[in-house]
């Protein structure tokens, strides 16, 4: 099977009203060809699984300023003021999620896990309508699994099978994110043969990458 795609093949299996993942810490790691061809494309109604939303005229923050989303489950938002606005506008649903409580609320939908436990947010605004579990006296609260339709991630080098290898801190979200999604796309800066990524530096191997952008741009 022919994995490769371009940007705009690759925006258009985003159907209105999905839950979508993408990669990034402020834009590092996420994939921006595929998220310029998104926010052309018009699509809506979405749900955007992200750390945040990184700057208005970058990556996900061009869709946010489109007006692409309905939700929004980030762990901040103070970068895109935009975000923001919709948010206390009441345009945009936005939902808080500390940031490592992100991260493992989306590794346990890649591992099929019913769910994290964690003393973080008790006390506070985040606990409520959840679920209070006490574990050898100590409360925590019960954090669900995240799962998307569809991920949207960036490597550094991407073989031609599909394995990949990410650069430092642009790997942050997306080796969980490839695990949690139903399909997974990754925006390759760079296409290499198959054997020129050592194998101990494969972070998402191949059979967790449906398709491709980079080869056939």
């Amino acid at each position: 099977m022919n994995k490769f795609i371009t940007a705009t093949e690759a925006a258009s299996k985003v159907k209105d009203g999905m839950t979508i993942m993408v990669g990034g810490f402020l834009g590092v790691g996420s994939p921006p060809k595929i998220l310029a061809a998104l926010a052309e494309s018009g699509v809506k109604d979405l749900t955007l699984i992200c750390n945040d939303t990184s700057f208005p005229d970058k990556t996900v923050g061009k869709l946010i300023v489109n007006k692409q989303f309905k939700k929004v489950i980030v762990s901040h938002i103070g970068t895109n003021p935009e975000t923001g606005r919709q948010m206390n506008a009441g345009e945009t649903e936005v939902d808080l999620v500390p940031q490592g409580t992100l991260a493992e609320r989306i590794r346990c939908g890649g591992f099929g896990l019913g769910g994290v436990l964690t003393p973080t947010g008790i006390g506070t605004e985040a606990e409520d309508e959840k679920e209070r579990i006490k574990v050898n006296g100590q409360i925590y609260l019960l954090e669900t699994p995240l799962k998307a339709d569809i991920a949207l991630l960036y490597g550094a080098k991407v073989d031609k099978k599909g394995n990949v290898f990410y650069n430092a801190t642009a790997r942050n979200f997306n080796p969980l994110m490839a695990m949690a999604a139903e399909t997974v796309i990754i925006e390759a800066e760079e296409i290499v043969e198959i054997g020129d990524i050592d194998p101990n530096c494969v972070a998402t191997p191949f059979k967790f990458i449906n398709y491709i952008v980079g080869g056939a741009e």
